[in-house]
């Protein structure tokens, strides 16, 4: 057994170490799917990595990985660590446009890919980005996951692996050697909810210690089995998941892709002890209409991060789904992604207004956005980090790397906070997101935090839209669970709002648009709420 955790080691030998340490301990389990002891998984990814290597994938190699959280994701993971290559995430929801951007911009020369997922056709889309054509200058090599048979010109992995009889395990170990904990491992492409999407490159030591610190603050130990439902492509799935699990030797009971039912299935059947998600994800489940059936008594802790969570959904997670000790995370990717967390023990409300405290052996501060000034204790300005955690840059783009790490390493992450005389970070606004409405800066989260209060919204998100008086006036877009006008929306943020802040349109939707890792799109909410105005 393992005591304490693991920080400070490459990805490829965090495995192994586990291996060693814990070799017929639970590593991977699905409910319908493959299950693999520690021991297994290093077997497994070890000769998906001999068998990489024989294809040619070189070291510092980008490799796109296109697909849901199928076994063959986290074997691979570890797999391209161990022989150096660079393990470029991809978005389940990307089309032909995006994937080839991602291609290109990355300088990708490997692709490993699963047919499809929901109604998008992943052959078809790469068809249409010439992916097959020869059209991409730097793409090799497309390497297909999946049972079925494997479309033309594309490699099957089972093949891949099969090619790990050419390489000695030696020359693995010393490809593996080779490999630095400062070298980069991993890219993430931004989720482009606002901008151009970039490559965020991040080392072994950024994602190792950042994981292994989150799972310190969840308390996890061999003991622990952890359902991951989060996608595996963000840091919330392949970092806060699979490492934070890792370097405390918990398990992960794995879910293909998000679907309630599954994941009160999975808990249910593997008797997991932590759940991960964002809010509408524990939203869902809560309302499940078979959510009584399951036996959720294993649970006692997990991660909600991607946006507050407020009170009354906290206090039902941490009663109706017997999770105490739930948290609440923040980061982004460029710093790993987490820069704070909520104690486990924390008042509930610290859970539902802030997001905790900075996480150990990291700096924080808050700025003013404009001279870059400290701000005080309770005084909101631009949160900015500093640490172990901080990417390396964003790949071929230095003016972009600049504008986001100053020269005394401070990565200021676009977001308005303030920090209180406790340390407790509140997230106040984005600072691009603002509203300026008659020269008058409005931050959206105050009035969503007022319409949330509402008893028939079930969330809300605001926005500004353009007004020819004002430039600027506030929107919001609504999703209700109870018969309810604009109007009294309206009367209802007035009641407590300044009149510059109140929305002077509130408009009723079903869903929110948003990236596969939860984040909403508030740009489209903009362009969708323009489009009618002009109709």
């Amino acid at each position: 057994m393992i005591s304490g955790s693991y920080r400070d080691v490459t990805v490829g030998d965090l495995l192994t170490f586990l291996a060693r340490a814990l070799p017929r301990n639970d590593a991977l389990v699905y409910v319908d799917g493959p299950r693999y002891t520690f021991a297994e998984l290093e077997d497994e990814s070890r000769r998906a990595a001999r068998g990489l290597m024989a294809l040619g994938v070189s070291s510092g190699e980008r490799v796109v990985l296109w697909a849901t959280n199928v076994p063959e994701w986290i074997v691979l993971q570890f797999a391209l660590a161990k022989i150096g290559a660079i393990l470029v995430t991809a978005n389940t929801s990307l089309r032909s446009k995006e994937i080839d951007y991602l291609l290109r911009q990355s300088e990708a020369a490997t692709l490993v890919t699963i047919g499809g997922f929901r109604d998008i056709d992943y052959i078809a889309e790469l068809e249409k980005a010439g992916a097959f054509a020869g059209r991409i200058g730097t793409l090799e090599r497309i390497i297909y996951i999946g049972a079925e048979s494997t479309p033309p010109g594309l490699i099957p992995f089972s093949d891949v692996c099969a090619r790990a009889e050419q390489v000695s395990e030696a020359g693995l170990d010393a490809r593996s050697r080779s490999v630095g904990v400062d070298d980069v491992i991993n890219m993430q492409y931004t989720s482009g909810t606002t901008g151009f999407p970039k490559g965020v490159m991040l080392s072994s030591r950024n994602i190792v210690n950042n994981g292994e610190a989150l799972g310190r603050q969840l308390a996890f130990t061999p003991a622990d089995r952890l359902c991951l439902c989060v996608p595996l492509f963000h840091c919330f799935g392949c970092v806060i998941g699979v490492l934070g699990a890792y370097t405390h030797g918990a398990c992960l009971c794995a879910v293909e892709a998000f679907d309630p039912r599954r994941v009160l299935e999975t808990i249910d059947r593997e008797r997991c002890t932590a759940l991960y998600g964002v809010p509408t994800m524990f939203i869902a489940e809560l309302e499940h209409p078979d959510f009584a059936r399951y036996d959720l008594t294993s649970l006692r802790t997990g991660v909600m991060a991607g946006a507050l969570c407020p009170e009354p959904l906290m206090r039902r997670v941490m009663t109706e789904m017997h999770m105490p000790e739930i948290t609440i995370a923040y980061g982004m990717t460029e710093s790993s992604p987490g820069i704070t967390m909520t104690p486990r023990d924390c008042a509930i409300g610290r859970r539902s207004q802030t997001v905790g405290v900075v996480l150990p052996e990291l700096e924080v501060k808050i700025v003013d956005p404009a001279s870059g000034a400290e701000r005080t204790a309770g005084e909101r300005g631009e949160l900015c980090c500093r640490g172990y955690n901080v990417m390396k840059g964003y790949y071929n783009d230095a003016d972009a790397t600049r504008a986001a790490i100053d020269a005394d390493g401070w990565l200021h992450t676009g977001d308005e906070a303030s920090i209180d005389a406790e340390g407790y970070v509140r997230i106040t606004g984005r600072i691009k997101d603002l509203i300026i409405r008659g020269g008058e800066n409005i931050a959206p989260k105050e009035i969503e935090d007022r319409l949330r209060e509402h008893h028939a919204v079930a969330d809300a998100y605001v926005y500004g839209v353009p007004d020819a008086f004002f430039g600027e006036t506030v929107a919001a877009a609504v999703r209700a669970n109870k018969q309810v006008s604009a109007e009294e929306l309206i009367a209802f943020c007035a009641d407590m709002l300044a009149k510059f802040k109140v929305p002077k349109y509130v408009r009723f939707v079903t869903e929110f648009p948003m990236t596969a890792s939860g984040k909403i799109q508030k740009y489209k909410l903009r362009q969708e709420h323009e489009q009618l105005l002009n109709s």
